[in-house]
């Protein structure tokens, strides 16, 4: 079993149901050692706290008490297969289990190293390892950043002031992306925003911060147990997407389990490219459903989840969902505009060529002025250039011209 699993602690499952169940107290069964559940209304189905917002269940059987499922169906989501959760049933009662695959779950076993070039070594090859400590320098080297692991402390003004600039960027990357992201829903955030604080107070949750200058520029929530780091939300603000935050984050994050000999960096639930390329182990998440089969209304419920559940997986694996949550968002956001780099561009050195006279300075941080900044990031991320040190200017004609410590360039927009 997982050693202090934040998704079985008391705080995570009493907010959850306030949010979810109307403020009612778990349940507890004697068959099921530290799994709680709420009744489903109309049904004899018993469903764990937490539902499917966990990252990962694990509960133990207790053979000697198997007689608390009678006439009952439990349903317990997102058991990851390698918690080792579930022993075999004793054979002498009813109770048996329904199992359904459902996501790919990613992680990376730390064990077997004692460093971060070890982890490095073992998993990429000279030129990818070269490229990703290539994209950490040059984005350390081009803004003014800092990183910050709150986990066991943070101010209650500094964690709102975290948590809005985290949906600001949520929302910015899935306007981006024009798909429904699950966690934006309005209950669901909410639950988050009021979960995460004392969670992170009770280091059984950790917001990891990347600011330039103060700015968040990358938020993740992560959740802790004694082993294993889950990285539950992770966003980026995707106007930097040229310096590979994605992969700065994920560094940052393996080092620090390795500092605090974390055993398991666990990126969860679904398949996304990056998580197979820093992964060293798979495994399924699995519903599990326990029923009494001595029931014939009971183990029809059973049968009828199960199929339910496979059924599902298989339109996940058909793509249909992401279909879905791309036709939900054209329907709540018909106008929404796209702020990306439309044109072709290019850069004109004239680092010695005087500058033209009657130049007016741009300021770059002015909403109006975003895709003019997104090519002042490629000017930095091309030449090593800071951005505290970088001036645009525009003359009359609207031809633009950046101007680093190092170099200077007319910008040709097509």
């Amino acid at each position: 079993m997982i050693k202090n699993n934040p998704f079985l602690s008391d705080t995570y499952t009493s907010i959850w149901s306030n949010h979810f169940d109307g403020g009612k107290k778990p349940l507890s069964f004697d068959s099921f050692e530290n799994i709680q559940f709420y009744k489903y209304a109309g049904l004899p189905l018993y469903i764990n706290s937490g539902k499917t917002l966990t990252k990962g269940m694990d509960y133990r059987l207790h053979p000697e008490t198997l007689n608390s499922h009678r006439k009952k169906v439990f349903l317990i989501y997102d058991v990851p297969t390698y918690f080792n959760t579930i022993r075999d049933i004793p054979e002498n009662t009813t109770l048996k289990l329904l199992r359904s695959k459902q996501y790919p779950g990613f992680a990376i076993e730390l064990g077997p190293y004692t460093n971060f070039n070890e982890y490095m070594l073992a998993t990429f090859s000279k030129s990818s390892r070269y490229k990703l400590n290539k994209y950490k320098k040059r984005f350390e080297a081009c803004f003014d950043i800092r990183y910050k692991m709150y986990h066991g402390n943070i101010g209650k003004e500094t964690y709102d002031f975290v948590f809005a600039s985290f949906k600001e960027l949520l929302t910015k990357r899935f306007d981006d992306k024009q798909i429904t992201n699950n966690n934006l829903n309005p209950e669901e955030w909410q639950f988050y925003y009021d979960v995460a604080y004392p969670l992170i107070l009770e280091k059984k949750a950790s917001l990891f911060v990347i600011y330039d200058r103060e700015k968040p520029i990358g938020v993740t929530l992560n959740y802790h147990s004694d082993s294993v780091l889950f990285d539950a939300i992770t966003v980026f603000d995707i106007d930097y997407a040229k310096f590979h935050l994605g992969s700065v984050t994920i560094m940052k994050l393996i080092e620090y389990c390795l500092a605090e000999k974390i055993e398991v960096f666990d990126f969860s639930k679904g398949y996304f490219d990056y998580k197979t390329r820093w992964s060293n182990t798979t495994y399924d998440f699995e519903y599990h459903i326990f029923y009494d089969a001595s029931s014939f209304i009971v183990k029809t419920l059973a049968s009828a989840l199960k199929r339910f559940f496979d059924f599902k997986q298989k339109l996940r694996d058909k793509n249909i969902n992401e279909r879905l949550h791309r036709f939900t968002y054209k329907l709540r956001h018909r106008k929404t505009e796209v702020k990306t780099i439309d044109a072709p561009f290019t850069f004109h050195d004239i680092s010695s060529d005087p500058l033209p006279n009657g130049l007016t300075e741009v300021d770059l941080n002015l909403a109006e002025n975003h895709k003019l900044k997104m090519l002042a990031f490629e000017f930095l991320y091309l030449n090593d250039e800071c951005f505290s040190s970088l001036k645009a200017f525009a003359d009359l004609t609207d031809q633009y011209y950046f101007i680093g410590t190092n170099k200077k360039v007319k910008v040709s927009i097509t």
